[in-house]
C-alpha cells in the first residue's frame, strides 16, 4: 500500500528538513580512548609520549610561550615531574612500573637525561663526558637507552648499566650515533649511527656483538631505526632510490618496504608492539601528517579524523598515542589501532526519498493552512 499521511502538527519546514537530514547523515566513527589533552588551560598544548598498561600517560605540556613541562597524566590528574634545576623538561617513555624517562634542563641550562620514579623523584643520568644527554627508551626492568655528548663533543648512543651509569655504544665508524629503542632480550638496542663515509644508517647493538649496520631499502643511502619489540622486529625509515623516505620493518633477514604499500608521500615508522603491529606517520606535500597502522599483513592509512598528527607509540593493547593538532596547538590523544569504518557513501535513492518527504511535508503544511482558513470561514475540507 502507498503510505498514508495522518494529520500532523504544523511543524515548520526548515526544522523538519533538518531532522530528516540528520536522521540519514552518517556520523564520524573515530574510536577515541582519551580526552583531548590533559586538561591544560588556555593556549597551552599537550603531547602524549607513551602509555603504560595501568593507563599512566607520560606526556608534555607546552605553554603558550613555548616552555615545555614533563608530566604524567591519569584519571584526569596531572603530576608535574619538575626539572633538574632548570626551566624545562620533556618525557619520552614510561615502563610498566611507572618509571618515566626523558630529558630536563639543569641549573646551567644544559639538557640531561633523567629517570623519574614517584618515590625517588627525578634522577640525573649524567653524560658521556660532554655537556648534554637525552633518554629515549626504557624496558620493563628499568634499562634505559638514549644518546649523550662525549668529551669530544659528538653524540654517542648509550645504554645504562646495572648501576645506572652510561655505557658508550660507539658508532659505525663515523662521529655520532643515537639510540632510540631497546628490548628486554639481552638488552638489544637500535638507533642510527654515522659511517666513516658520513652517511647515517640504522643499527642494531647486541651485547658481545657490538653495533651492526642494518642497511637501507634498495638504492637508498640513509636509514634510521626507531623501535624494536621483544621478538626482535625492528622498524624505522629508509631513503629509497627515488630519494623519498619509506617506513620499513626488518626481521633480521629482510627489510619490508612499508612505504611501498602506502604508495605515496614520505613515511616513517615510529613504534612496534609485542604483536608486531607497526605505526607511524605519512607526510604528503601540502597535507597534514596521517597515521598508518600495519598489522597482520594489512596496511591502513587512517583518515585525518581518525588518526593523529603526531604518532608516537602503540601499546600492546593496541592503543596508538600521540597528539592531534587543532590548528593552533597540539593536544594529547589516543586512538585504537583498529580503524573506524569509512563514512558511508550517500545513495542517490536517499536523496529522492528526502526530496519526496520534504515535498510531501510541504503539501501537508499547505493543506493544514487551507483547512485552518476554511474552518474560520465555515467551510469543510477533505484530506486525500
Amino acid at each position: 500500500m502507498p503510505p498514508r499521511f495522518s494529520c500532523l502538527p504544523a511543524t515548520p519546514l526548515p526544522r523538519l528538513a533538518l531532522l530528516l537530514l540528520l536522521s540519514i547523515t552518517p556520523l564520524a566513527g573515530a574510536s577515541i580512548y582519551a580526552e583531548h589533552g590533559f586538561g591544560e588551560k588556555g593556549g597551552d598544548g599537550s603531547i602524549a609520549s607513551d602509555l603504560n598498561p595501568a593507563g599512566l600517560v607520560a606526556g608534555i605540556i607546552t605553554e603558550e610561550e613555548g616552555r615545555r613541562r614533563a608530566v604524567v597524566y591519569q584519571h584526569g590528574r596531572i603530576r608535574e615531574l619538575g626539572t633538574l634545576g632548570g626551566n624545562e623538561g620533556f618525557t619520552k617513555a614510561i615502563n610498566t612500573h611507572g618509571v618515566v624517562v626523558g630529558s630536563a634542563q639543569t641549573a646551567s641550562g644544559a639538557w640531561h637525561a633523567f629517570r623519574y620514579e614517584e618515590a625517588a623523584g627525578m634522577r640525573d643520568l649524567g653524560t658521556l663526558g660532554g655537556t648534554s644527554s637525552y633518554a629515549t627508551a626504557i624496558t620493563r626492568d628499568g634499562t634505559i637507552a638514549g644518546y649523550a655528548d662525549t668529551s669530544g663533543g659528538d653524540f654517542h648512543a648509550f645504554v645504562t648499566k646495572a648501576d645506572h651509569t652510561l655505557q658508550d655504544l660507539g658508532t659505525l665508524g663515523g662521529a655520532s650515533s643515537y639510540a632510540s629503542g631497546l628490548n628486554t632480550h639481552g638488552v638489544v638496542v637500535v638507533g642510527t649511527a654515522q659511517r666513516s663515509d658520513g652517511f647515517r644508517r640504522a643499527f642494531v647493538y647486541r651485547p658481545g656483538e657490538g653495533m651492526q649496520e642494518i642497511g637501507t631499502l634498495p638504492g637508498g643511502r640513509i636509514s634510521s631505526a626507531t623501535a624494536i619489540n621483544d621478538a626482535g622486529l625492528i622498524v624505522g625509515a629508509s631513503e629509497t632510490e627515488k630519494r623519498r623516505w619509506h617506513a620499513f620493518a626488518w626481521d633480521g633477514k629482510r627489510m619490508l618496504d612499508l612505504g611501498a604499500m602506502i604508495g605515496q608521500g614520505d613515511s616513517y615508522a615510529t613504534a612496534v608492539n609485542a604483536a608486531g603491529h607497526v605505526v607511524g606517520s605519512v607526510k604528503i606535500n601540502g597535507y597534514e601528517p596521517m597515521t598508518f597502522v600495519y598489522k597482520e599483513g594489512v596496511m591502513t592509512v587512517r583518515r585525518r579524523d581518525d588518526g593523529l598528527y603526531l604518532t608516537n607509540k602503540i601499546t600492546d593493547a593496541g592503543l596508538v598515542v600521540g597528539a592531534v593538532y587543532t590548528g593552533h596547538k597540539f593536544q594529547a590523544f589516543a586512538v585504537s589501532s583498529r580503524a573506524a569504518p569509512p563514512p558511508q557513501r550517500s545513495n542517490p535513492l536517499d536523496w529522492l526519498v528526502i526530496t519526496f518527504v520534504i515535498g510531501a511535508s510541504g503539501v501537508l503544511l499547505y493543506k493544514l493552512q487551507r483547512r485552518h482558513r476554511a474552518g474560520l470561514a465555515g467551510q469543510h475540507m477533505h484530506f486525500l
